[in-house]
């Protein structure tokens, strides 16, 4: 037997209650708005080179 085999966990339940899942789920939706918008910044660049080098191919033919 292996060291590693004693190192899996398996959760079958977890009892939490109903008001606090609800809070739990809002910080989360509320923390995810600033990944959102870094997220959407980090593509608006992507997409603007990539137009603006695509542009410019088109421009030239």
């Amino acid at each position: 037997m292996d060291a590693r085999d004693n190192d899996r966990v398996t959760i079958v339940d977890i009892r939490m209650p109903f008001w606090s899942m609800v809070i739990f789920m809002v910080k989360a939706a509320i923390a995810s708005i600033p990944a959102f918008v870094i997220l959407s910044v980090i593509g608006s660049i992507v997409f603007a080179l990539l137009g603006g080098l695509l542009g410019g191919l088109h421009a030239m033919i």
